[in-house]
């Protein structure tokens, strides 16, 4: 049984893989995809493209102190010729004393002859010339000013109302407004202060320089984090699909499961006007009880409505955890006309559905019918996993992320993972498009990415019922009792750190060979007890996230959690003593450095 899963494995990933790496995407008849980079040496986030057809990639950070990527095809076969990184942001201003740059830089759009990019704090432009690479010096826009510096959901996507109006969203720096971040059972603080400056749109003047968040005008807040956003010109309006709050279960055990928690709450695709509000931290939408409903941090059960008949509901709501990252509305004549002014969410794919298969991973497609949507969302792009089911994120080659339109035909879609990028063109007869030729899309649905899990037939037990060797999951021929640390570990860190303990690339760290689970043991138990935020080096990478404190553990289930993780994933350390971390409970922490 082993051999034949283990087999089956095999053989799926390698015809996914010469399908791929053929530039061939799952995708509605009569559109096809080739590549058009491959790869990037930098994983990339939104992409854009210039009136002349240059490509521009917005680097997730730094790359050799360049931002971004000019790309273009000289010879117009489909496929780049020339490659020139450029961008390097300004360090310091008078009006901040923090880095300007991050591992979360984002944006990237092209407008009036400018292209306006992102970092984490600042939001630049650069005047487009002739050149591939603009030689012009870059001018700042925006300035997130707080004295903060990095949080969560600190991605800083861009748009335009086409009137000088550029928004950009201010991600709360918190999960559910609550103090300690992500501590089980902790109600959340009422009223919420992150409201104020952050969890929100703000519009600001596209054309004006250095612009603090003062200088901008709330657009709408109670949004907890955006990184996809669009103006759709049809009907004039502002959208964007929210990133939902997470770890239902791991913080309220006794009120949601972790089929719950795993498919709840939903990414919301919502219209946003002017003074609108959304309800977070108080309140987040159920997609399967239709309704919005009051967060567990403010008294709520999962099904009381509270307060949250006041906030605005979305247009439609997204399985949980879906990881929205781009969101492009059509406006071309190259696709059928079923496409026009509809809208194509990137969905990157989730990293907090164990114990289930995580799932999206592809690109959808929203078709609108005179300024709203007319019809539920299609899958228009699929197969960039390459392995089904997806156990931890890791196992996924390629993930969505950044869409774009050229105005001399195609559309584009960048991946983080190795910084590949499709073109996709259609090649049929527009006038004879139809719904028929969305059947096979749709049958995609009932793969394990993108359909509803059973609740028990679709679980991956890494442990118990599932294990990883050399890289590769094996479902085990009886079901095995996993140690209690593995227990805990599944509980409070899987979400974050995955079954293979490999983390998710560019946002949780890998806990496979470092020396910051092997090595010293006291600074390995003040991060678990204490927590840990900012900038570290894990396995020669630069990390800049936040790691909960797990200080409600008892010194036992400390103990138990750190052995699991240092003698397994390949780890080979000696183990705590659950004296070691009685002693150090209520020390202050070690420094980080």
């Amino acid at each position: 049984m082993k051999f034949f899963l283990v087999l089956s494995l095999i053989i799926f990933s390698l015809s996914c893989e010469n399908q791929i790496d053929s530039g061939e995407l799952f995708l509605p008849n009569g559109f096809t995809s080739t590549v058009f980079v491959d790869s990037l040496s930098k994983n990339i986030r939104h992409i854009t493209v210039n009136e002349n057809g240059d490509l521009y990639a917005k680097f997730k950070s730094l790359n050799n102190d360049y931002s971004l990527a000019a790309i273009r095809d000289e010879n117009n076969d489909g496929k780049a010729d020339t490659i020139s990184n450029f961008g390097k942001f300004k360090i310091k201003s008078n009006k901040s004393n923090f880095e300007w740059a991050g591992l979360l830089e984002t944006g990237a759009r092209v407008r009036n002859g400018y292209l306006y990019y992102s970092s984490e704090l600042v939001v630049y432009r650069v005047k487009l010339d002739d050149n591939l690479a603009p030689t012009s010096e870059p001018e700042v826009i925006v300035i997130d000013d707080h004295d903060h510096g990095s949080h969560e959901h600190i991605a800083k996507p861009i748009t335009f109302d086409g009137k000088g109006g550029l928004y950009v969203p201010f991600g709360a720096p918190s999960n559910a407004c609550v103090n300690p971040k992500r501590t089980p059972l902790t109600l959340g603080v009422d009223p919420c202060p992150e409201l104020e400056n952050h969890a929100g749109v703000w519009r600001f003047d596209e054309n004006k320089h250095n612009q603090t968040q003062s200088d901008g005008t709330k657009y709408a807040t109670g949004i907890r984090s955006v990184v996809a956003l669009d103006w759709n010109f049809e009907n004039d309006c502002l959208y964007a699909v929210v990133h939902g709050r997470d770890n239902l279960f791991r913080l309220w055990p006794q009120k949601y499961n972790r089929w719950e928690s795993a498919m709840l709450p939903s990414e919301e695709f919502i219209k946003i006007e002017k003074g609108d509000n959304f309800g977070w931290p108080y309140c987040y939408y159920d997609q399967i009880k239709d309704k919005k409903v009051l967060g567990p941090e403010y008294g709520g059960d999962g099904d009381m409505i509270g307060r949250c008949d006041q906030f605005k509901n979305p247009e439609i709501g997204f399985p949980g955890h879906w990881a929205p990252n781009d969101l492009v509305f059509y406006t071309g004549d190259d696709f059928p006309s079923r496409y026009k002014n509809g809208a194509f969410i990137a969905f990157h794919g989730s990293t907090n559905r164990a114990p289930y298969p995580q799932s999206s991973y592809f690109v959808a497609f929203i078709p609108f019918e005179g300024g709203k949507p007319s019809g539920q969302y299609e899958v228009f792009a699929d197969g960039f996993a390459q392995i089904d089911p997806i156990a931890s994120v890791d196992d996924a080659k390629y993930r969505p992320m950044g869409i774009a339109f050229s105005s001399k035909g195609g559309m584009f879609i960048g991946d983080t993972e190795k910084g590949r990028i499709w073109k996709i063109q259609f090649n049929g007869d527009k006038n004879k498009f139809s719904s028929n030729d969305l059947v096979e899309m749709e049958k995609r649905k009932l793969n394990s990415n993108i359909k509803t899990p059973d609740k028990e037939k679709d679980k991956i037990e890494i442990g118990t019922d599932y294990e990883y060797k050399d890289g590769i999951l094996f479902k085990l021929k009886s079901p095995k009792k996993v140690s209690v640390g593995q227990e805990l570990y599944n509980i409070y860190c899987i979400s974050c750190h995955q079954g293979d303990g490999k983390g998710a690339k560019g946002r949780f760290p890998s806990l496979v060979g470092t020396d910051w689970v092997i090595g010293d043991k006291k600074r390995l138990i003040n991060v678990l007890l204490n927590g840990l935020e900012g900038e570290i080096i894990v396995n020669g990478e630069t990390w800049n996230g936040y790691m909960p404190q797990h200080s409600f553990l008892n010194d036992t289930q400390i103990t138990d959690i750190l052995n699991y993780i240092r003698r397994n994933f390949g780890n080979d350390a000696d183990e705590i003593d659950t004296n070691e971390v009685r002693n150090l409970r209520s020390k202050k922490s070690i420094s980080m450095n």
